[in-house]
């Protein structure tokens, strides 16, 4: 059963910092914009609380004890964990600005930062972390809409959305094309879409999709 925590629809963020005064300046600063966050001190307190999959945005010290900010974003990512990074610090230089925009983070910070500038790069994680969030359902939902049809259906759908007509795709399967109107219509029923180019989106999406030979 899920807590009143877990059904809570604001977003979550968290703060790995070493520094105590900085953990409690930043829970401050981002409950007063009602966000929920938890902060750490360690990456691994942080990867004992098993709060990683939930996080809307995660804001990281570059330098932390046993292991950088880096080396935790490595980690995360290894365990398909891809909440976005802002990365915080007190002793930045351009290079490490560099690495930490390269390594995908949203946003990299120099101790003392504004507080408006973290809050910005907050909300843009967040509103990106949505979007991403978003297209994965949307995937796993085509996903087992796909997984629904029948093999022969699987066929059509792959056929139909490579640009062949249903009298085409009638010969390649060697069935009539009253057989595949049919077929087609239970796909379209299936996958949840009402047109043909939705139906040549949903494949893309999960990478059916031949072209017409």
């Amino acid at each position: 059963m899920k807590t009143d925590a877990e059904h809570d629809p604001r977003p979550r963020v968290i703060v790995v910092d070493d520094d105590a005064s900085i953990r409690e300046a930043l829970i401050n600063l981002l409950t007063s914009v009602d966000l929920i966050v938890d902060a750490f001190g360690s990456p691994r307190d942080f990867l004992q609380s098993a709060k990683a999959a939930s996080a809307n945005c995660l804001i990281l010290d570059v330098r932390l004890p046993m292991a950088s900010g880096f080396d935790l974003q490595a980690a995360l990512g290894e365990a398909g964990i891809n909440a976005p990074v802002i990365f915080i610090t007190g002793h930045g230089d351009i290079p490490m600005s560099v690495r930490a925009m390269k390594a995908g983070a949203v946003d990299f910070l120099a101790k003392p930062f504004r507080d408006q500038d973290l809050l910005d790069a907050v909300a843009a994680a967040v509103q990106t972390d949505r979007r991403r969030r978003a297209e994965s359902d949307a995937r796993t939902a085509l996903l087992r809409a796909h997984a629904s049809l029948s093999e022969r259906e699987q066929q059509v759908m792959k056929l139909v959305t490579s640009g062949m007509m249903n009298k085409e795709v009638a010969y390649a399967l060697g069935l009539s094309e009253i057989t595949i109107k049919i077929h087609r219509g239970k796909v379209m029923r299936k996958m949840g879409v009402s047109t043909l180019a939705d139906l040549v989106r949903a494949a893309e999406t999960l990478g059916v999709i031949d072209e017409k030979t």
